[in-house]
This record gives C-alpha cells, structure tokens and sequence, in this order.
C-alpha cells in the first residue's frame, strides 16, 4: 500500500485504510520537512506594486494564436526528453502483458511526438477541489512514499507534458510551482511546530481571518486587513485599476506561498525563468480564467476562455485569437502593440493570477441571487451580504481587472476590442469546470487527458443530506464537448462523444474512472482519449461544500487521501488491474500512430473502461453515493463552512476602506 503523508501522529491512529486498517507516517513526513523558498520574488524589491519603465529593445506585441510561442516549442523539446525516463519507468511496472513497454519508448525515443502526450487537468470547487486534486497528483508523484512499487502510478506526474488549473485548482497548480514545484507529500509533512517552516495549506483559520502559524504573520486580523490595504493601497497609488480581486488574491497568498507575507514579489512569469523549470523538470502550468463583459453577472457558455501560462496570457478562441508576453501584462496596448515604450512588469502577482481563476465573491453574488441559498444564508444575512457584494459590483471591481492587451485589436470578432479594461472572473463560470480547452488545442497535440473532477453539481435539492450534495455530474464534459461542436467557438478543437448528464447519472459515470473516446478512428478530428476521475466518496465523504473556507489538518488530509484513493482504486483494491488499465490508455493514441498491435490486456480494459455509447436519459434519482472503502474517521473542526459574519467583515472592511478608490 501507499502510507499517506497523513495527519499529525496523534490523529494519525483514529484514521484507517483498506489495505491494511492503519495509516501509517511515512519516513519523509517523520522528519522536520522544510519547503525550499522561491528564488525568483521578481518584483522585489516593490512588492505587489507594479512598476513602468523602458520596454525591452524588442517591444512587446499580441502574437497572433496561429501556433505555440517560440518559448513553448523550444521548451517541449527539453520537456518530452525529460518525460522518457520516468514514463519508462512508469509504464515497466504497470504490467502491460503483450507489450514490452521499455523497448517501445527506446524505439520511439527520437521521435518525440510518436510517444505519449499527456496533459492533466484540475478542475474548480475551492479547497475540496484543491485537496482532492492533490490527492490524485500524490498518487502520479515519484516522489510519494511508496509511489514507485508495482502497479503504483508515481511518475505519471512526472511524464505529463501539461498541468491545467482553475479555481479551486489553480491554488493547487499556484501552489506546486510558487514553492519550487514541490510535492504534496512536502506540504503535508510540513514541521508546523513553532520553530518549524510550515507555513502553506495551514487551513485551520479561514481566508477572511489571516494564517496565525508563525513566519508567515504575526500579527491578529486587524493587522492581516491592514497588511492586506496597505499592499493594495500601494497598487492604486501607482496608478493601476484594483478590484475585490486584489484582496482576495492577496489574502489567499498567506496560504499557498511559502514566503514573509505570501510572496507580494513573486510573478507569474518568474516560473520560465527557473532552473527546474527549464530544465524540463516540470510539466507546464496553465490557469484558466473567463471573461465576462462589463455590467454583466452570468457568465455566457461561449464566453471567451483566457489563459495564464509562464510566458504567455491570452486565448485561442478565434474572438480574440491572441497572446501577450506574461511578464509584460499590464502595459498598455493598442492594436497589437504597446503604446508607449513604456512597460509594466509585476502586474502578474502569483495570488492575482490565481485569484483571478477563482473570483469566489462573483460567485457569492451569483449563488445569493439565486434559489437555493439557504443552506448558506439566513435571509437578514443575505440580504447584509448581497447589499455589501452588489455595492461592489455594482462598477465591475467583484471580478479581476486587467489593462485589455487586445484593446482595438481584431475588432471585427473581439467584442473586448473597444474596452479599455479586461474583466475576467472564476474559470468555471462557463460550466467547463474541468479545465480542458488549453489541452485540447491542435497545436499542442495531447493525446491523453486526466480528467480531475471535483465539481459540486449534485442534489441541489436535498440541501440537508450531507452526502448528497456537492459531487460531480459530469456537466464540465458535457459543456466542453457542447463548445467543440460550436462552430463559431471551436477552433478546429476536437473532444470525444460525451452523454448527456442524466445519462452519467443512470450509468454511474459519475462515480468511477471512466474513459472517453478510446477509438481514435471513431472521433471527428484529432480528440484526445480523456480519464475521467468524478471524485467520490472511497474512505472520506470529500463532497465538502466550495463555501467551506476552513479545514484542521485531519479534515485537510483525509480530503487528500479521499483522492489518492480514487486515483489507485483504493491501491487496488477495487481493481487489481487498475494500473495496468491507465497504462492502456497513456499508450492508446501512441499505438495508434505507429501501428502498434494493441494488447489483449488493454483491449479487456477497456472494454472495462470505455463508455460504449449506450445512454440512458431518464430522470435519474437523488445521488446519495455510498462509501467504496472503509472509512476513515475523522474528527471535523465545525468551522469550515463559510462565515457569513467574516465574509461581510472582510467584504465590508475592504470596502469602507477602498470603494472610494475603485
């Protein structure tokens, strides 16, 4: 079995797993684990203000989205090296009978694109999605306890080529390249002790409160408010636009960036600068972020999909079809170039990129003028809530406000092109919670997606069944499969069949690993094979609300183990084969290009895996999913659930503080 980075060690004994009724500390996780510190705050020493001067001799201009940057094609030839070996060594011990797998990549080694592509994507849903997604990256890792042993799937992280996050899972993304792409195992084996350096994902106090562990801050909520202004504050007296953005991607720093303050220095940008990451040692991150028009609250389903990656911020959708110099965000453009010779750089503050992908106060005002709200709300506090958030929105400053690097540019499809500003909100607003769209591009040729979904679609209706609520549907497939037969959205993307939701309901789909266009001769264009992960309750009920904005350290974990069970089928447990099977489907589109005789073994699974097309639209019943491994038992704080007296503190104390200024 894999011994989980689990829980202090006095909680540890109350917690128990299938495999062997223990959870057990791992050697890495017993001692005093320290998380390297970034070595690129590019902005220092200005902090979070960013700072005008010369443009670089080569001034900066929109790149027409007719193929990759010249960064990106340079660095996949160093990154698809870098993935021989441990895709060697993973798919050698996934038991892939019929197929010498070793032999296969030595054939193909030069000849990169002939092996597997393979991108990983983490959907939105707070920290449920952040915590579950770390448990299935726990389970690809090779630096995980245990994750290298037969049938075990470490190094699966280390043989993808992209990672893709928003919202809930852009933190967790954010997280992994702001600390020196470190590991999950890392973090939770942080030494929290007073003399220690665990300062990340230390979730006991919420966002609205501030961190209390020491290096972090030391001082109460006053000052964190304070310290939060003042850096804000800052930004507008340089002359930038701010928004609730600001704060919030500044107060979730204090939690995923282990440095005095949450890193106010560290950009976005800084990551392509860095030896691990040039090196090849890292797939390549992608935050993924929508757009949403001026004065509006809903987001449209064909709205435009905006990108974060280290050295570009743009779309290929062909409204905009343009990208920008990451580093130079925030300088005026016009029409394609810049404006002046004068550039911004430190707009692309890590906290603002990643709070940019997941705007939770757009998303309260949109869930507090909706229907179901009172499982969160009382009606005095909503209506409290609502009159502090709409005063707010009210001039746009709910989302994240950018200077438009597309403004007057392709007028005749951009409907941003006569805007100034760039508003951007929650990734997952389009109901493509799944980040998909950045994978499934021509040019970037993957041809395998795991698929981590931690949406929170079921059971709206039964709002007091704690297991029912808050698990996964499949809707983020179906949105993105409905956008690639948009003939005005798709861009020449393909993307496999997907049923309706009814149909994910009734067939289970939503509820175990499910695969997605197998037969490549049977898709409409050049689609990758998609592994479906719904999360789902296998020793933990994981479906916590997106609202909840505090977790102890063994609610916190036992979320992470929750998904590192989902990505070994329980170590195996629930399939013995289950390796071998994720095995089939890295290879699947490989074979295919080469001509490769497809095994017995993968045909069987996935004849196991694979939707054969079969639906099922009734009305499905309530979702109350039953536990698929023993549970473990955890003692919950009874503080995770979203403060509705902080929120409107935090939201109310920002505003006095600075709606003048907005």
């Amino acid at each position: 079995m894999k011994y989980s980075t689990l829980l202090t060690s006095a909680s540890a004994a109350i917690l128990t797993t299938t495999a062997d009724a223990r959870v057990v500390m791992p050697h890495e996780a017993q001692l005093a684990n320290t998380l390297v510190g970034r070595a690129f705050p590019a902005n220092a020493p200005h902090g979070y203000t960013p700072q005008i001067g010369n443009c670089p001799s080569n001034r900066p201009s929109v790149r027409a989205a007719n193929g990759l940057s010249s960064n990106e094609t340079a660095w996949l030839e160093v990154r698809r090296n870098a993935t021989l070996q441990p895709m060697r060594d993973l798919l050698g011990r996934l038991n892939i009978t019929g197929l010498d797998t070793t032999s296969y990549i030595n054939n193909h080694q030069n000849n990169a694109s002939a092996l597997p592509n393979i991108g990983i994507a983490v959907s939105g849903g707070g920290y449920r999605a952040m915590l579950n997604g770390a448990g299935v990256l726990e389970a690809f890792d090779n630096r995980t306890s245990n994750a290298t042993s037969a049938g075990q799937l470490g190094g699966l992280l280390q043989s993808a080529t992209y990672l893709t996050g928003l919202s809930g899972g852009s933190w967790l993304v954010g997280t992994l390249y702001a600390n020196n792409f470190t590991s999950i195992d890392s973090i939770l084996g942080q030494d929290t002790s007073a003399s220690g350096s665990g300062d990340i994902w230390q979730l006991g106090n919420d966002v609205f409160v501030g961190p209390s562990t020491s290096g972090i801050q030391l001082f109460g909520s006053a000052g964190y408010y304070s310290a939060l202004q003042s850096a804000i504050s800052d930004k507008q007296k340089a002359g930038f636009d701010i928004s609730l953005t600001d704060y919030w991607g500044r107060a979730l720093s204090y939690q995923l960036v282990n440095a005095t303050d949450g890193g106010p220095a560290f950009t976005w940008s800084s990551i392509a600068k860095q030896d691990w990451f040039t090196s090849g040692s890292a797939p390549m991150p992608i935050i993924v972020s929508d757009s949403r028009a001026p004065g509006e609250v809903i987001v449209a389903s064909n709205t435009t999909v905006f990108t974060f990656n280290p050295w570009e911020f743009g779309t290929f959708d062909p409204t905009v079809y343009g990208f920008v110099p990451m580093e130079y965000v925030g300088t005026n453009f016009s029409a394609g170039t810049t404006l002046s010779d004068q550039c911004v750089t430190g707009f692309d503050n890590v906290g603002f990129v990643m709070g940019t992908s997941a705007t939770l106060f757009n998303q309260v005002l949109t869930r507090v003028n909706g229907t179901n709200t009172t499982s969160l709300f009382s009606s005095a506090l909503q209506d409290g809530i609502v009159s502090v958030l709409k005063g707010v929105s009210s001039s746009d400053n709910d989302i994240a406000d950018y200077p438009n690097p597309f403004y007057n540019y392709r007028s005749s499809t951009n409907s941003y092109a006569s805007s100034k500003q760039l508003t951007l909100v929650d990734g997952g607003e389009d109901l493509q919670n799944v980040p998909l769209v950045p994978l499934i591009q021509p040019v970037r040729h993957v041809d395998v997606i795991f698929a981590i979904d931690s949406s929170a679609d079921t059971n709206a209706s039964l709002p007091t069944n704690a297991s029912a609520t808050n698990w996964p549907d499949g809707a983020s497939l179906v949105a993105t499969y409905e956008r690639s037969l948009n003939a005005t959205m798709e861009n020449g993307t393909a993307f496999p069949a997907i049923p309706d939701i009814n149909t994910f309901m009734n067939l289970g789909l939503n509820n175990r690993p499910t695969f997605f266009g197998c037969d490549a001769a049977n898709q409409t264009g050049p689609s990758p094979l998609i592994v479906y992960l719904p999360n789902a309750p296998y020793v933990y009920n994981s479906n916590v609300s997106t609202f909840d904005l505090s977790y102890n350290d063994t609610e916190r974990n036992a979320i992470v183990l929750n998904g590192y069970n989902g990505a070994t089928q329980g170590n195996g447990t629930l399939d013995k084969q289950w390796g071998t099977c994720v095995g089939c489907a890295i290879l699947s589109r490989s074979l295919d290009r080469t001509g490769t005789t497809v095994p017995d073994v993968c045909k069987q699974c996935f004849s196991k895996y694979c939707w054969d097309g079969t639906t099922n639209s009734t009305q499905p019943a309530s979702y109350i999913p039953a536990m698929k491994l023993k549970a473990v038992s955890v003692t919950t704080s009874g503080t995770g659930k979203l403060s509705k007296s902080l929120l409107a503190a935090f939201v109310g104390t920002i505003a006095a503080a600075a709606i003048a200024g907005f």
